[in-house]
């Protein structure tokens, strides 16, 4: 089937062409004729570059063509919404008869952002969204098209839960908007088709081939039988096997276990992959490795990285910043880096195929039980589904590195079947967020209702149905005890408590916990270390790192120098690194400082900040709950000094925009400590200080009027 022959409007069909569209690959051809035009539920099973973004277009433009309801894009990752909404931001470019406007949220869970409602579509996380049904807003009544990116990730521990529940809620709204779900391929598709009433399109069909094996001993074993030996050297097979893909023209990405093994594994390639890149394109590296540097603290790791970037090679992992990851990946993409290390994390990122994907073990480690486990054949999938570039390779390679059991690997990998998706909704976590949030959006609901609704679910579903009961019974008692909602009349509802924390995004057991840390605090002490040990030991805190024997002593001394300020007492052994990195940020610690002493990166830095910024103002609203007024201005500078990590005599200076926490202590140095310094400095002088310059110092007076 021809894109022309599509039954679109003809500016439709043109929009497409230009983009490069001619004919449909065979899962989009089966999409269309499973109703995807006629607004058919449809589900797409398919392998990663098959072409499921031009489905989802299809059916955006179908829909905006026939209606003027909204579009809402689902995406598990915000890394994945942001480049799903670069792309879907060419349709504005087209006469729909009125202006189209496409918006990107994913924002604090905290807001109900009603300035969407004038959006024609709007790209979403999964957990914006659900936010935003908490919120209740009134423009998801006119949503009309719903498109859940990467739906096999409803079987994710941490973020499967979230997905569940939106689309079982969106699916029953009054309106019955048509909803396009992608996926890879996966077993039982078929399963996870009939709970949302879709068509099945599920199709193996990739537009580059993929081919795999093993490698043991220096052997490749292929699953047709065929095999191949590589030169080996004392780099070891993975990246030898990386090495020989660039040498005959193509990418290499290499999966490595951990972020030091994915920092070493590029390190061994570097020399070798340098003599191989042309003159003109080590230029471009150059500037690519400078980018590196000037965007970010020189740490160890940046200057590692950007250095390796000279020579084409990469690694890739959380402990970056988002600047970072993002300036490696479009080098990879523009095909300048030619082979990139990294965790497994990458897989299920953006969208980054390389010729040749090496998996160099089976095993992962797993941070929450602090041991190793093989991975599953469904993972084993996944990253195999990164090899193979549509534009650039004929072929694709997924390469697992064995260790003298090459037939088991091949057996049980290779040749293996993904495990089902299994719903994760029935964990005590999920269903305490889950139920209190159905309560909260559905007032005077009955028990029956609650069931009802779980039982709708793809938990519900799979699951025994007396299991699904007694779980949910479980987490209404918790609810009923810990005050957050009322069982009057046989139906439920929402204490103010209660409420409060269904908003705030936060679990229920977290918000218990937080509300007895509020409830001891003594009145008229300062509680910083106190605060900052509560957000960091709740479940909620990531990233999570323990303390090094070496700590522990730095641990000992601070909660003894800082003994005032706990909550109540604590010991080292109830401590983690992730308080030490984050009472150091917030006494000016640089992000170099955090890395080379605590051995937090910066990416690990900016995540840090992010969750202990949510739990705080999380903190400050159930402070306001419990009646803990006296408490309420402490915890607001607390936050404020997460969020820009300094130190407290700053706090009124960082008020200004464009003054973060290098110019505020610039400026503080200077003399100038609160907003009334800065109103009487005069611009040109202001303008001489460090970090300041004249157009910053212009805008700082504009503020400064209507500050004042």
């Amino acid at each position: 089937m021809k894109i022309s022959d599509l039954a679109l409007p003809k500016l439709a069909i043109k929009f497409l062409q230009d983009l490069g569209y001619s004919d449909l690959y065979p899962p989009q051809e089966q999409s269309i004729k499973e109703g995807l035009l006629k607004e058919k539920n449809i589900l797409v099973s398919a392998p990663t570059a098959s072409g499921k973004t031009l489905v989802a277009i299809i059916a955006i433009l179908n829909h905006l063509f026939a209606h003027k309801k909204k579009i809402v894009y689902l995406s598990p990752l915000r890394a994945l919404a942001s480049e799903k909404y670069q792309e879907l931001r060419q349709l504005e470019s087209i006469d729909f008869g009125r202006k189209i406007r496409v918006r990107l949220s994913t924002g604090d869970f905290n807001s109900g952002e009603k300035n969407l409602e004038k959006a024609d579509i709007i790209v979403l996380t999964n957990e914006k969204m659900d936010s935003l049904i908490r919120h209740s807003v009134e423009w998801i009544q006119k949503i009309g098209l719903v498109i859940a990116d990467e739906i096999h990730l409803i079987g994710d521990e941490d973020r499967g839960p979230t997905l569940e529940i939106i689309l079982t809620k969106l699916k029953y709204l009054i309106q019955e908007p048509q909803l396009l779900a992608l996926s890879a391929t996966i077993t039982n598709a078929n399963d996870i088709a009939s709970w949302l009433d879709c068509k099945l399109v599920k199709n193996d069909w990739r537009p580059v081939p993929l081919s795999e094996g093993v490698c043991d001993h220096g052997v490749v074993k292929m699953k047709d039988g065929t095999t191949f030996e590589i030169k080996s050297s004392i780099r070891g097979p993975t990246v030898d096997l990386g090495v020989e893909s660039v040498r005959e023209g193509g990418q290499s990405l290499l999966f490595a276990e951990t972020r030091a093994r994915s920092a070493s594994t590029a390190a061994k390639a570097a020399d070798i992959i340098s003599k191989m890149i042309p003159q003109n394109e080590k230029k471009e590296l150059d500037k690519i490795s400078k980018k590196i540097l000037d965007n970010n603290e020189h740490t160890e790791l940046v200057k590692t990285l950007a250095a390796l970037v000279k020579q084409g090679v990469a690694f890739h992992h959380a402990g970056l910043t988002h600047s970072c990851r993002e300036i490696v990946e479009f080098g990879f993409r523009s095909r300048k880096i030619k082979l990139l290390a990294s965790t497994p994390t990458l897989a299920a990122g953006v969208n980054l195929p390389a010729r040749r994907v090496i998996i160099s073990t089976i095993n992962r480690y797993n941070s929450k039980l602090g041991t190793k486990k093989p991975i599953s054949v469904l993972e084993y999938k996944q990253l195999c589904g990164r090899a193979g570039r549509p534009q650039y390779d004929e072929f694709g390679e997924a390469i697992l590195i064995g260790s003298s059991n090459s037939s088991e690997l091949i057996e049980y990998y290779v040749n293996g079947i993904p495990e089902p998706i299994l719903s994760k909704l029935s964990d005590d976590k999920a269903l305490r967020i889950h139920v209190l949030s159905l309560i909260a959006t559905t007032p005077s609901i009955k028990k029956e209702q609650v069931i009802d609704f779980f039982l709708k679910t793809f938990a519900g579903f799979q699951s025994n149905k007396m299991i699904i009961k007694f779980r949910i019974q479980i987490a209404l008692r918790f609810l009923i005890n810990e005050e957050m909602i009322l069982h009057e009349d046989q139906r439920y509802i929402t204490t103010e408590l209660g409420k409060k924390v269904s908003l705030l995004y936060i679990d229920p057991l977290t918000a218990s916990y937080f509300r007895q840390g509020l409830k001891i605090a003594s009145k008229g002490r300062k509680h910083t270390l106190g605060f900052l040990h509560l957000i960091t030991n709740c479940d909620e805190f990531l990233p999570k790192f323990s303390l090094r024997n070496k700590d522990y002593e730095t641990m000992s001394t601070l909660l003894d120098n800082h003994s005032s300020e706990l909550i109540e007492p604590t010991s080292e052994y109830d401590c983690s690194r992730s308080l030490l990195a984050m009472y150091s940020w917030i006494n000016e610690s640089s992000e170099k400082s955090l890395a080379d002493n605590l051995g937090v990166e910066a990416g690990d830095t900016h995540r840090l900040v992010e969750t202990g910024d949510w739990l705080a103002y999380s903190l400050y609203e159930l402070a306001k709950k419990v009646e803990r007024a006296d408490l309420l201005e402490e915890i607001s500078l607390l936050r404020s000094r997460i969020s820009y990590g300094i130190k407290e005599e700053l706090t009124e200076l960082v008020k200004v925009r464009g003054i973060g926490r290098v110019r505020a202590r610039e400026l503080y140095k200077y003399g100038i400590k609160n907003l009334n310094d800065l109103s009487k400095i005069p611009v040109k002088k202001l303008a001489e200080i460090a970090k300041i310059g004249l157009t910053l110092a212009e805008n700082i007076k504009v503020q400064l009027k209507k500050i004042r």
